[in-house]
């Protein structure tokens, strides 16, 4: 099993190469939630995340042992960057297989650390499956994501410098998917205080380790499908299931809707973006999941920041929508001069400020001399959109919402 003396060495290792991440209260959050709480922000992290820490750690032990032919990795992402980044750093060669579909941005983040790209399979198992008979072929290691002491040694490393600076910690939130992170961490953390809560959290809609936990055995899924697709692992490891078992003291699951609250939440109300996996922490937090005592001192690991643009763009309209401050309507009028503006004047009076408007008279669902009015709207709360349809009804207009 890995011992903290591991930890320790991995934490010299990344002295000076892995950014030491802030580690900082965050106000609004702890007078919500009542507790005092801190947020370690590895999103901040060189290459967006904290799997910078383990690869670069296996990385490094490697080069010391004399092994330096190259190195081969599958990822969707982090892992991918991280790996990248480290072999770039000792100068060897690094081959990332990664998914057909992984986005661009995450291709060329990669290629930009120097290393070669294979796209290969539908999804991050396939992707693996062939990285693992590619490096056996070419005779080169194989850097695990998170079934490797060394590599979950690098990301204990986050845990030494979350009591480093907070020893009174007593609580840990930390996200799983495959469980490198959390087993690293609380391998570190039950070592230099054997009394704090280790509390692992993971999507709903990735959840392997979760009912594994729960049943005390590996437990496989047939799919994942989750917005925090940095912790969307199919299959779990009995290797890091080990470590969960004997350290981690709670399992908690989030859905969708929770995990794009929370990343809205700390974009909008704390000024840091996170991808999904960084997210859900917070997310657990925020939905009363915790159930830990009050005035508890919690801290919680934003694990990455690299979120799709595209992503993030869905989440903000998404949370608009749902925190009633945005509307869209689908409005039919008399298609007839005048009509419009009799509309329009109907929210000018209420205040409601036009973002998007459309005009449609031939669609086959309207009546001859009827026309659809498509707008979207930026509205100030459910008191605002309720005073909305009171007025658009008054004015004798037929409206249905889009949600």
């Amino acid at each position: 099993m890995l011992k903290l003396e591991q930890i320790e060495k991995a934490y010299e290792r990344l002295e000076g190469v892995v950014h030491h991440t802030p580690f900082s209260l965050a106000p609004i959050l702890s007078e919500m939630s009542g507790f005092e709480v801190y947020l370690k922000k590895e999103n901040l992290q060189r290459t967006g995340a904290f799997k910078l820490r383990g690869a670069f750690n296996k990385i490094a032990t490697l080069v010391e042992a004399g092994q330096k032919g190259g190195v081969v990795a599958a990822s969707a992402g982090n892992h991918a960057q991280g790996v990248a980044f480290a072999a770039n750093y000792f100068g060897i060669e690094a081959t990332i297989v990664m998914p057909e579909s992984t986005p661009l941005t995450k291709v060329q983040g990669v290629k930009s650390f120097g290393a070669n790209v294979i796209l290969q399979g539908s999804n991050y198992d396939e992707a693996y499956a062939y990285a693992v008979t590619y490096s056996r072929e070419k005779g080169l290691d194989f850097v695990h994501p998170f079934t490797d002491e060394e590599v979950m040694a690098g990301q204990g490393t986050v845990a030494l410098e979350m009591l480093g600076e907070q020893p009174d910690l007593d609580v840990m939130v930390v996200p799983v998917g495959g469980g490198g992170l959390i087993a690293g961490m609380s391998v570190a953390a039950k070592a230099l205080k054997p009394d704090i809560e280790i509390i692992a959290v993971s999507a709903e809609g990735a959840p392997a380790m979760r009912q594994s936990f729960a049943a005390k055995k590996p437990i496989d899924t047939t799919s994942v499908r989750t917005i925090a697709d940095g912790i969307a692992v199919r299959d779990t490891s009995p290797v890091t299931l080990e470590y969960i078992l004997k350290f981690v003291d709670r399992f908690e699951g989030v859905c969708e809707d929770e995990i794009a609250s929370a990343i809205l939440f700390l974009l909008e109300r704390q000024k840091v973006l996170v991808e999904g996996a960084g997210a859900v922490g917070v997310a657990a937090l925020l939905h009363g999941k915790l159930d830990i005592p009050k005035g508890s001192k919690v801290g919680i690991v934003l694990s990455g920041g690299n979120i799709d643009v595209t992503m993030l763009s869905l989440i903000i309209e998404k949370g608009l929508m749902k925190s009633a401050r945005k509307m869209k309507l689908i409005v039919t009028l008399i298609d007839k001069p005048g009509a419009l503006q009799s509309f329009t004047q109907i929210l000018t009076d209420v205040g409601a400020n036009i973002v998007q408007i459309g005009y449609d008279r031939t669609s086959i669902d309207l009546e001859f001399g009827d026309a659809h009015v498509s707008v979207a709207l930026e509205t100030k709360g459910k008191e605002h959109q309720e005073l909305i349809r009171q007025r658009l009804k008054e004015g004798g207009f037929s409206f249905r919402e889009e949600h």
